[in-house]
């Protein structure tokens, strides 16, 4: 193991991975909107607006994402729309992973009774008392494991990100290789960073589910 390869290049690798956990949180919450949105046009919208919203799901949902970066990147210039790559990545996982965020969300709030939103509206709760106090508690118990599986494969997917020259981890790794021609100790700390990265995130969700569903247990 030529440990002085990562020692020198771990500066950059640690800016490249910064700037993968800054991308996969703003596209998180994105795509946290859009899949609220597409939820509420699938459940209350117009139908014409849920054929519409059910024609963006199915395309998306069988689209692999690369070739969603491509289009953003290569095809729009065509006509007159140029972004800057970090834009082309936020914008392409947004896209991406709305629809899956979408369905998660549909299927945690599908599963409450109705009679429970006529229940808080007889005891005169407000629209948000409703949602803080009856709707989350039993929806994000069940939204939560799906979320936090569809994060984890967001933030990986930041790595084909690389490919149209978004500086972010897998980049920063690429760069490294190509100065210091040590490939296995540079991809052996990526491979390490991406794991304890999923194995945070699975702790932390499996201790607030735990927080969550401690009143079912008690």
């Amino acid at each position: 193991m030529d440990w002085s390869a990562i020692v020198a290049n771990a500066p950059d690798l640690v800016v490249g991975l910064w700037l993968t956990l800054r991308l996969a949180l703003v596209s998180a919450c994105t795509a946290l909107v859009l899949g609220a949105l597409l939820a509420w046009a699938l459940q209350k919208g117009q139908p014409w607006l849920k054929g519409l919203v059910r024609a963006y799901v199915d395309f998306v949902l069988g689209l692999p994402m690369l070739v969603l970066i491509y289009l953003l990147f290569f095809i729009l210039p065509e006509y007159g729309i140029t972004l800057s790559s970090p834009v082309v990545g936020v914008t392409a996982l947004t896209l991406y992973y709305g629809p899956y965020m979408g369905e998660v969300l549909r299927a945690a709030f599908g599963g409450i009774p109705r009679g429970q939103y006529e229940a808080s509206a007889a005891l005169g709760l407000r629209p948000f008392e409703v949602l803080r106090h009856v709707l989350l508690k039993q929806a994000l118990p069940v939204a939560l494991p799906p979320s936090v599986g569809l994060l984890i494969g967001l933030i990986k997917d930041t790595a084909l990100l690389s490919v149209v020259g978004v500086e972010e981890f897998m980049y920063a790794a690429k760069q490294a290789i190509s100065t210091s021609y040590a490939p296995l100790e540079i991809y052996l700390v990526v491979a390490l960073a991406y794991w304890l990265i999923t194995l945070l995130l699975d702790s932390a969700a499996g201790f607030i589910e735990r927080r969550l569903n401690r009143h079912r247990t008690a």
